[in-house]
């Protein structure tokens, strides 16, 4: 990502006593209540779920076969099957004239003891209260996963996982909705297994550089805090440093992505290492070679390359900082080191990547390399970069994507490129960039890069809530990639609050930032609602 330009709570866990107190003390808002379909609700139960494709209802059934219903007084008419399946010839749908509140639902017995996972198809007006897909075990805690927008129209794959204790479990499709908001459900599965994102991360790359220019930090109540220990008390759990090679602030050097490598690991986070292979921004729309590089022979580039890669990674390692990940390269659709490394040179351009791949190994054999592109909703530009990456034979763990929604397309796009790299190289996935404003007000007289309601994604307004919701139905299609594939994902500069210094120009003190109406930290320093989801399980 480069802040010029661009690169061109689902899960809710219902607990009881003491998990509201932290949630109001970091400024959230506590959580809705249970269900009201909870323990004593009607319903017979069974062993598995039933009629989950709802095939075996016609048109306008209220409670389709092996569901029970309930709504809210006198709004009987809230829940029914109509046509307009997602596989088959009909979903369920919820949807009203007036504020409604329906749930649909199926009691389970005699279930094996252990994980159990649901999985449905969605779509959504958004605009709701609350609407949700839920488990619930008798005795144990509830798992949610909200269903997003889908303006476009188009279905998204949405799971969520509880642990069964005492052999039932109930399965809910739930809607709190303002009149004329609707729910689309079909294709409802449940299965053993669990879900959940291995990594929960962040780039802080800019946050050194902030704290020495003045930049303060708070939890939601206003305490202040080292930003890195608010962070991962909202549950981050990695952290991603970017690497510039001579860079003109001496800020993501070798020195200083050594010492912040140390403050993320003592915090018992793991980290990601971005090598971008130039002395400032590198991404789709440029890839600088680094000034010390620029007249090197092609054989001495790649030399460059190892050895750049080798001397950080065997540093961090010396110091007890091992990176558990590492990027070679930043947004590389174009390639790297142009021209040696264009898009247009794949020679080259494998070179150079297995170089760096190469020497990422020669430190540590469990670092997992990663290979990163922009624009997570284009998948035929994926699959083109990656073909030809195995194809030449770069070797690669791991496949990151950068995606914004108000650059990258809907949440169906980036659910079928995250499905397609996953299925079709056999490879982890996550996303490695993603932020979302929390407003639309400038904290600085630099224009920021998502200024005006234009620019926003429907159904995610530039507030605080609507900044949450975003980062959430991220979160949750990436859960859901099929075969646990689905890995995590990076909120990129949650840091990068306005501090004069701080700009996006390396090479300029006064330029200004254009990203703080998207960090995770309001304009009076207090960590916003969105931090939360650090917490997805």
């Amino acid at each position: 990502m480069s802040p010029t330009s661009p690169s061109s709570l689902s899960r809710r866990t219902i607990l009881t006593g003491s998990l509201a107190v932290p949630l109001i003390a970091a400024g959230v808002t506590a959580l809705p209540a249970q269900s009201a379909y909870a323990a004593g609700t009607s319903g017979s139960g069974t062993n598995s779920l039933t009629n989950g494709d709802f095939e075996a209802d016609s048109t306008g059934t209220a409670t389709p076969a092996g569901w029970s219903t309930r709504n809210a007084p006198g709004q009987d008419n809230a829940s029914y099957t109509e046509a307009g399946g997602h596989s088959g010839s009909y979903r369920l749908t919820h949807w009203s004239p007036a504020a409604y509140q329906v749930e649909t639902y199926q009691r389970l017995t005699g279930l094996a003891n252990g994980h159990h996972t649901l999985t449905a198809w969605v779509r959504s007006s958004g605009g709701q209260n609350s609407a949700h897909l839920v488990l619930k075990g008798r005795g144990g805690r509830e798992e949610r996963t909200d269903l997003p927008p889908t303006p476009n129209g188009s279905w998204v794959r949405l799971v969520t996982s509880v642990k069964v204790t005492d052999h039932r479990l109930t399965v809910g499709i739930v809607s709190d909705a303002n009149a004329g908001n609707w729910i689309n459900v079909d294709d409802v599965t449940l299965t053993p297994g669990s879900t959940g994102l291995a990594i929960k991360g962040a780039d802080v790359s800019t946050l050194k550089k902030s704290e020495d220019y003045g930049g303060v930090y708070r939890y939601g109540n206003g305490t202040p805090a080292d930003a890195l220990t608010i962070l991962r008390s909202a549950g981050m759990n990695y952290a991603r440093l970017k690497v510039w090679v001579d860079p003109a602030d001496g800020y993501n050097d070798r020195a200083h992505v050594l010492a912040m490598a140390k403050r993320a690991k003592r915090l018992g986070m793991g980290l990601l290492i971005d090598f971008h292979y130039s002395d400032a921004w590198a991404d789709p729309g440029k890839q600088n070679k680094p000034a010390a590089w620029a007249s090197d022979t092609f054989a001495q580039l790649k030399a460059d390359v190892y050895h750049h890669t080798y001397d950080v990674l065997h540093a961090l390692k010396a110091q007890g900082t091992t990176a558990d990940m590492v990027q070679i390269g930043n947004e590389i659709n174009g390639g790297l080191l142009w021209p040696d490394g264009r898009w247009d040179n794949w020679p080259g351009l494998a070179a150079l990547l297995t170089s760096g791949a190469e020497a990422a190994k020669a430190v540590s054999r469990s670092t997992k390399v990663a290979l990163h592109l922009a624009n997570a909703g284009d998948d035929g530009g994926a699959r083109w970069f990656f073909d030809n990456a195995v194809s030449y034979e770069v070797p690669f763990d791991v496949i990151g994507l950068s995606y914004y929604s108000y650059w990258h397309g809907a949440l169906n796009d980036l659910q079928a490129t995250l499905d397609d790299m996953a299925s079709r190289y056999g490879k982890p996935v996550f996303v490695a960039e993603t932020a979302y404003a929390f407003t639309l007000d400038n904290d600085d007289a630099l224009e920021n890069n998502i200024a005006t309601s234009s620019q926003l994604v429907s159904g995610y307004p530039a507030t605080p809530a609507g900044q949450a919701a975003n980062l959430r139905d991220i979160m949750n299609v990436v859960e859901a990639v099929p075969n646990g594939l689905g890995l995590g994902v990076f909120y990129w500069e949650p840091t990068w609050t306005a501090v004069t210094g701080n700009g996006w120009d390396p090479a300029d003190p006064s330029s200004g930032d254009a990203w703080e109406n998207q960090a995770l930290f309001d304009y009076g320093d207090r960590a916003l609602p969105a931090m939360r989801w650090f917490g997805h399980r």
